[in-house]
């Protein structure tokens, strides 16, 4: 018996499930049957593809049971045109696919070939990353509410006790590299040359055709026999549309630069205005709105932006910030608070202001907005501290424990705080003295064990250190959805279930 006819024996013994001695083994072994080209007497199910328990089983029946899509339907208002997919598809597939980490729309559609999961949720449809992209950006709305519907699903899932409720902000890098951010003024200087160059080229250009209009078989050679002579140079079309980008970006950072000096000169003229008031000087309140409205309006035609002031092209509203590794990308500030007793988001917001201290306010408030009660204890650290939020977070009915960081010479406090607090005291001293208590140790030592590795979940597994869409609207509802995403799979993993959600 040849070779081939060996091998041939021993292929149909093994698409038989008979014994086949290996190769130099002196061992008979049976294999399983494997035959690719085998046909299937009735058409496969996919449900029996997915195992029971899967994350995808649990996100099918999360959009199908538990979240109100009210606001995706409503967004349909067209009969025109063809068919889209159904909203509970799209869904699905974005928020399994977040869930996973595949955030790019590109590889959505892939997976929705490649992935059996994927395939299971879309019915064996497969959108492409159009339709993944425009569903994204035509429900932004929709989709950032679904954070509030998911701190609610936890809420009465048990998950969520309003103990201790940490907040914090972590840098997202944007959609935009910082080498196409440009300063004030090297916009101007750029500007400048770049006008300069142009009206180089429109010289050169024009001689050229003045040239060539002489003599035409040079203007043939020169210009090919299909152009005309006087099409617009390729260099001078890059160049007038790179004028016009730098153009909007300095009108921007003036308009800002404008808004801002007149509302702090209102704001100058109203305090002062209040000063006389508490001295029991007369105050005629329309004369200080007059004043208010002309110092406002000298203040912004005398702006001028600082010279360092960025803008950048790619994504106009992104700024530059140092991230946790000490470098300087294109960046949002996204913030989070996060109840202690599941690592549940019950708070969250997306803005391009590195502080955190102005945010702090907001995030308090949500919370009782989302949970409808407030957190017993609101723990921060130090770049949240001012006196101002230490008392918006007691008159909103929390205790915080905010660290705040060091003091001045003048603000020391006892290494080891006991006794009575000075009326004199200031309250950053009032603060550094609570948080410095053996009980204030420990309550704000819970707070990096609270919110931090939230942050950590979410950029690992969501793939959320990076925001894909362009601008502060679209960017904040792709944080939140990032958000609402997590809480979702802390419900898959502590509860299982999908609590319907109240009325």
């Amino acid at each position: 018996m040849s070779g081939v006819q060996q091998a041939l024996v021993e292929v149909e013994a093994v698409a038989a499930g008979t014994s086949v001695a290996g190769p130099g083994s002196g061992v008979d072994k049976t294999f399983r049957p494997y035959d690719q080209s085998q046909a299937l007497l009735l058409p496969p199910s996919l449900d029996e593809w997915l195992p029971q328990g899967h994350l995808a089983r649990f996100v099918d029946e999360l959009v199908e049971h538990g979240l109100d899509l009210a606001g995706f339907y409503n967004a349909h208002t067209q009969a025109r045109g063809a068919p889209p997919y159904d909203p509970r598809l799209m869904l699905k597939l974005a928020l399994y696919a977040m869930a996973t980490g595949v955030t790019s729309s590109r590889a959505v559609e892939r997976r929705c070939s490649d992935d059996v999961a994927f395939r299971w949720l879309t019915a064996n449809n497969a959108p492409d990353y159009r339709s993944v992209a425009r569903f994204r950006a035509r429900h932004e709305a929709a989709i950032e509410e679904l954070f509030v519907q998911s701190v609610r699903l936890c809420d009465r899932a048990g998950m969520v006790g309003l103990g201790d409720v940490a907040v914090d902000g972590t840098k997202v890098r944007a959609n935009a590299s910082r080498h196409k951010a440009m300063s004030y003024d090297r916009m101007v200087k750029r500007e400048e040359q770049l006008q300069a160059e142009v009206a180089a080229i429109r010289q050169r250009t024009r001689q050229i055709l003045d040239e060539a209009a002489a003599n035409d078989a040079a203007e043939d050679a020169k210009y090919g026999r299909d152009r005309r002579g006087d099409e617009l140079p390729d260099e001078l079309a890059r160049r007038e549309q790179r004028i016009a980008k730098i153009r909007q970006a300095r009108t921007q950072l003036e308009d800002e630069a404008a808004a801002a000096a007149a509302a702090n000169a209102e704001d100058k003229v109203r305090a002062r205005a209040a000063k006389r008031a508490e001295a029991g000087e007369p105050v005629d309140g329309e004369q200080v709105d007059v004043d208010a409205y002309r110092a406002a309006t000298e203040a912004a035609a005398a702006a001028v932006p600082k010279p360092k002031a960025q803008r950048n092209f790619t994504d106009s509203e992104s700024r530059i910030m140092k991230t946790a590794d000490g470098s300087f990308h294109q960046c949002y500030n996204a913030q989070a608070s996060v109840d202690a007793k599941h690592q549940v988001i019950v708070a969250a917001e997306l803005t391009n202001q590195a502080a955190d201290a102005r945010h702090l306010p907001g995030m308090v408030d949500q919370v009782s907005d989302n949970t409808g009660r407030q957190a017993g204890r609101t723990l921060a650290d130090a770049g949240c501290f001012s006196a101002d939020n230490v008392d918006h977070a007691v008159r909103a009915g929390t205790d915080p424990h905010i660290a705040t960081g060091r003091l001045k010479h003048h603000e020391t406090i006892p290494d080891t705080p006991r006794g009575r607090i000075p009326n004199d005291a200031t309250p950053k001293q009032r603060m550094a003295r609570k948080t410095r208590t053996k009980k204030g140790k420990a309550v704000y030592a819970r707070r990096k064990a609270i919110v931090e590795p939230v942050f950590g979940q979410m950029k690992t597994t969501q793939n959320a250190g990076r925001i894909r869409r362009r601008g502060l609207t679209a960017a904040t509802a792709e944080w939140k959805a990032h958000c609402a995403v997590h809480n979702f799979l802390k419900l898959f993993r502590i509860n299982g279930l999908v609590p319907a959600l109240a009325p």
